[in-house]
């Protein structure tokens, strides 16, 4: 098998796999609140992490200061804000609509990135962008009966995520993908639980230990291994083609929803996943207007 093709695999399989994440995270909800799910999610990501460090002999990368910054930050704008965001705003909306809006970070990367990187802007870029924005209007205004704060949250997650992965492309280049995501997820762990406390959350040991299977696949699948998988598919092909690639993650999430907690695809959310995806393309590269 190539290197191309086991990118294209890994891919594959960390798309399946995070088409997952909404609905396990929903499904903790019944005994958890959102923060309190979240955090112990992290810690039991940290712990696999640094067994994937030890593993792998990865434990000398920590004696750069410099990764210990760049991490601090990551984990400020991913692993707090981003993570914080998607979980709260799941209380009030549904997975299949979180699926489709994450889609909207490749708009906002494209901002940071290219708009305010003051790179070279083609005219596929601009209809991608256009079109990107067209279906995430769709989706938060659903069937014009008013904007769902759920929805919001996860557009304002959406938004801090491109500053995270600035500073964890820099990381990248001084430490290894594990030591990376250790330092995040540890960093993380005591803020959320200091978070959760602050607003109020509490939570027992008995519901705790009802909610650990779904904390264990969101901590050690989802928040681990799926994110391994899109690091090491990302060293065999490009950034570009492998957020292309994931696009088919809203697709098998509203699938899911529909199986695992009978929620039918609406045809608002068709509606926007179409141009939403078509955006993806169009930005990527992956779609271009054939020349004259």
């Amino acid at each position: 098998m190539s290197e191309t093709r086991k990118g294209e695999l890994l891919i594959f399989l960390g798309a399946v796999l995070w088409s997952f994440f909404p609905i396990i995270t929903v499904l903790t909800y019944s005994t958890l609140p959102s923060l309190i799910s979240l955090a112990w999610s992290t810690l039991l990501a940290t712990l696999f992490f640094a067994g994937v460090m030890t593993y792998r002999r990865k434990w000398h990368e920590l004696r750069d200061i410099q990764l210990w910054k760049y991490s601090l930050l990551v984990a400020f704008f991913i692993g707090i804000l981003y993570y914080s965001f998607i979980f709260v705003g799941l209380e009030s909306t549904t997975p299949g609509n979180m699926a489709i809006i994450a889609l909207f970070e490749v708009f906002t990367s494209f901002l940071l990135f290219n708009v305010f990187g003051k790179e070279a802007i083609s005219f596929e870029h601009k209809v991608g962008a256009a079109l990107m924005v067209m279906g995430a209007a769709i989706v938060l205004m659903r069937d014009f009966s008013g904007i769902n704060v759920g929805d919001v949250l996860i557009l304002v997650a959406v938004c801090c995520s491109p500053f995270g992965n600035l500073f964890q492309q820099r990381a990248r280049t001084i430490a290894s993908s594990e030591a990376i995501m250790f330092l995040r997820s540890m960093f993380s762990t005591p803020a959320l639980f200091l978070l959760a406390y602050a607003l109020g959350a509490r939570v027992s040991l008995a519901d705790a230990r009802a909610s650990l299977l779904f904390l264990l696949i969101n901590g050690v699948l989802l928040l681990g291994l799926s994110k391994l998988f899109w690091i090491e598919a990302i060293h065999r092909i490009s950034v570009t083609k492998g957020v292309a690639l994931s696009s088919v993650n809203p697709f098998l999430t509203l699938l899911l929803a529909w199986l695992i907690l009978h929620q039918a695809p609406a045809m608002w959310q068709i509606a926007g996943l179409i141009p939403l995806v078509a955006g993806v393309l169009f930005l990527t590269g992956q779609l271009k207007f054939r020349a004259n």
